[in-house]
């Protein structure tokens, strides 16, 4: 029985990838002063962020479910079943809908929705955790509940730049980020099973990065310890900086973690709508 794999483009998952992985992307919709855009569609990485540092008004939104509807008909027109992979049901209503709809008599048994929390490159790694595990024999079915299983097995953080985003999208006051510019106070942010939360504030980026890495050696020497000794975790890093600041951080990685590949994505659309330019990211995930 032949399985497909659909995601969307919070993945970080590129049109060009996801060809050469054989598996069906959903680009991700955003409303920029009132038009409708999508990600890798109609809008570039390079436009979306000319658009946001000029003050564009910019809405993150959900594929409608006539759109996740099509995507699936086309996949279910060579596959027996499907398996989905949206994004964290913390963070998007997308998910909530893509189950909902795959409890209709037209797509129950034949198409199975992961929801275990994830955006970005750990969702990443769950596309391709679910590539492996299908070529291991595993079933649609058995993969929707490993990976979800697998959910509590991530981690990421990430460093924000920038402090006006925040301030759009209500987590902060505009005093409060006047005040955080002032001092150079840089937040760092924990994702961690499907919320996005304040992890610690830092006085400048360099000590913002460093503590990033020491919250990633903690975690490795702490809930993912009996994984991280015995070889069986990823490291995963992204961002929203720019081609230099991205290298510097992947090299301050590496010499935190000598011998370890590391798996990088730039920072899906619809985080960057939030976090701005600047972002580095840090994170975990554990073999499935």
């Amino acid at each position: 029985m032949k399985v497909g794999i659909v995601t969307d483009s919070n993945s970080g998952i590129l049109p060009e990838e996801a060809k050469k992985l054989g598996i069906w992307l959903l680009p991700m919709p955003f409303y920029i002063d009132g038009g409708c855009y999508y990600e890798n569609v109609n809008l570039t990485r390079q436009d979306f962020f000319a658009k946001l540092n000029a003050g564009a008004e910019i809405a993150t939104s959900s594929p409608s479910p006539l759109a996740i509807a099509e995507l699936w008909d086309k996949a279910l027109a060579e596959c027996e079943q499907i398996i989905h992979i949206p994004m964290s049901s913390g963070l998007s209503s997308s998910c909530e809908v893509a189950v909902m709809m795959s409890q209709d008599n037209k797509y129950a048994g034949r198409v199975w929705v992961v929801d275990n929390g994830r955006v970005a490159t750990p969702m990443h790694r769950s596309v391709l955790d679910a590539i492996y595990l299908l070529e291991q024999g595993e079933s649609a079915a058995g993969v929707q509940k490993i990976l979800q299983e697998h959910r509590l097995n991530m981690t990421i953080y990430v460093l924000l730049d920038e402090l006006k985003h925040l301030v759009r999208g209500g987590r902060i006051s505009s005093t409060a980020a006047a005040l955080g510019s002032i001092l150079n106070m840089k937040p760092v942010m924990q994702f961690d099973v499907g919320k996005l939360n304040v992890y610690a504030k830092c006085r400048g980026k360099k000590r913002a990065r460093n503590m990033m890495i020491e919250a990633m050696q903690q975690d490795l020497q702490g809930k993912f310890k009996n994984r991280w000794e015995a070889g069986q975790v990823h490291i995963l890093a992204a961002g929203s900086a720019d081609r230099a600041e991205t290298e510097d951080w992947l090299a301050q990685i590496a010499e935190a973690f000598p011998g370890q590949d590391i798996m990088y994505d730039d920072l899906p659309l619809s985080l960057c709508a939030h976090i701005g330019q600047g972002g580095l990211g840090i994170g975990c995930s554990c073999w499935v």
